[in-house]
């Protein structure tokens, strides 16, 4: 098991009526890297993710890293990145990054369950930037 650095809350600049209910004042977020078979799926994830999903996630991870951390509550059940764990178990990993909940109540976690599935489909493209940015990475490939 590997432990990273905490850090700052990233509501901390933000003052203290910023952060959300429930959270511990100025509680770090701290990274451990868990086994998968340690980690349990929340049985009514409402959430799915296809095999073709899961192989786009597996080559990000192949290409980035696992750089979005599975988020955990108390008895190790999954928040959220139940797509990252199953594409951690198609590229052979044996640990993935984790954050433990503490600071939120199992009502909150059920709420934040659902509310993180959501919220990224609520959100839209800025078409300007995203064809700015494709044609930079159409640029880099010929270079």
């Amino acid at each position: 098991m590997v432990v990273s650095q905490p850090t700052r809350s990233s509501y901390s600049h933000l003052g203290p009526d910023s952060r959300p209910s429930g959270s511990e004042s100025n509680q770090p977020l701290t990274v451990i890297y868990r086994s998968i078979p340690e980690l349990t799926p929340y049985e009514r994830n409402a959430r799915t993710h296809s095999k073709q999903q899961i192989r786009k996630i597996a080559e990000s991870i192949r290409a980035f890293g696992f750089t979005n951390p599975v988020l955990i509550d108390s008895s190790s059940t999954i928040v959220a990145g139940h797509g990252r764990v199953q594409a951690a178990k198609l590229l052979g990993m044996v640990e993935v990054p984790t954050i433990l909940l503490e600071s939120l109540t199992k009502a909150q976690i059920q709420a934040y369950i659902i509310a993180d599935n959501r919220l990224a489909e609520d959100a839209g493209w800025d078409e300007g930037s995203l064809k700015i940015e494709l044609q930079n990475q159409i640029g880099r490939a010929h270079v």
